[in-house]
């Protein structure tokens, strides 16, 4: 089906694939989300089934906003999407196996353009639209949620690498023979650290290891023990958890020396539930990460975090992609 003037279209269609759920909204080009909803993603276990009833979802929301020909493209961002194809390649958390061509099936759905790209791709796309890294050339957003994605913006432009799927910063080995990271075998890498998962598991390695340190910490059962338990402790001036941030802070911080060297940005943007700790991560962040900086880099690179509401920030990603992308 045809679309009429594109080029004149003021909205965005923003779809957030989660393995739980699928967040979407409408979006204007300064970030303001017109019209939401979501449906569950977990529920589907076809994707045929899912686009169908994506589509029963959204297209009530594009009506009342004036029709499709009001509405420039759709961004979809995703587990393991490529860019490039257009498609979602085996992604562990989704019950669609192997590789899903799913920005063509949208786009035939819809009848609309329609872009994917990798969730934390889409979380740099829109901080450079919308958030912190407005008007910046050169940036690394890092995500820190159940694990540690990453997008990379050099010269303006996102790096996708030959085949899509570089900026993998999370998966970096950055303790070799470290802890072990079961989704990938891998020993020390960053995201068996840096991620909620990684400081959950820092708080119950340095309770099992100081049995003589007082800690409220040892009042929650072990098996639901979370990240933002080790916060609420280490507000209230906890050691342990105060030790868990300061050697989540030391990781973090090494890693981000390495990736500075590797990119030279002009600033680093951290974004994610960890990053409601403030200033308890953020200063051994900043102290390690300059402590390995090689001379030239050091205190040229700003470390900041999201400005975009955590709720709303996987929609605004997804719909910039429409925006940043040349229509052909």
């Amino acid at each position: 089906m045809a679309v009429a003037d594109l080029n004149k279209a003021p909205y965005a269609l923003g779809i957030d694939i989660g393995g739980t759920n699928t967040k979407f909204g409408i979006v204007d080009v300064r970030g303001d989300i017109l019209e939401s909803g979501s449906i569950s993603t977990r529920n589907h276990k076809e994707v045929e089934g899912f686009i169908d009833d994506l589509y029963d979802a959204v297209m009530p929301l594009i009506e009342k906003v004036g029709g499709k020909e009001r509405i420039k493209g759709i961004g979809v961002g995703a587990p393991n999407g490529n860019y490039y194809k257009g498609t979602v390649e085996y992604a562990p958390n989704l019950s669609w196996k192997g590789v899903v061509p799913l920005a063509n099936m949208i786009k035939e759905k819809f009848g609309l353009p329609a872009w994917l790209t990798n969730d934390a791709n889409a979380a740099a796309v829109g901080e450079m639209m919308y958030g912190a890294a407005r008007g910046m050339r050169d940036f690394i957003m890092i995500t820190l949620g159940t694990g540690v994605g990453s997008g990379i913006v050099a010269n303006g432009q996102l790096i996708y690498g030959h085949d899509g799927f570089a900026g993998e910063l999370g998966h970096t080995i950055i303790i070799p023979g470290g802890r072990y990271h079961p989704g990938t075998g891998a020993y020390g890498s960053l995201e068996a650290y840096a991620s909620a998962t990684g400081i959950r598991k820092t708080a119950l390695e340095m309770l099992e290891n100081n049995p003589d340190t007082p800690s409220e910490l040892r009042k929650i059962d072990p098996e639901l023990l979370e990240s933002y338990h080790v916060f609420n402790c280490a507000i209230k001036g906890d050691k342990i958890a105060l030790e868990v941030f300061a050697f989540t802070g030391k990781i973090l911080g090494l890693a981000l020396a390495n990736f500075v060297m590797f990119s030279s940005p002009e600033a680093i943007i951290l974004f994610g539930g960890p990053t409601k700790a403030g200033d308890l991560l953020l200063n051994p962040v900043r102290e390690h990460m300059e402590a390995n900086l090689l001379p030239i880099f050091k205190n040229k690179i700003k470390l900041v975090f999201s400005l975009l509401p955590e709720s709303d920030a996987a929609i605004l990603g997804a719909s910039a992609l429409v925006w940043e992308t040349r229509q052909d």
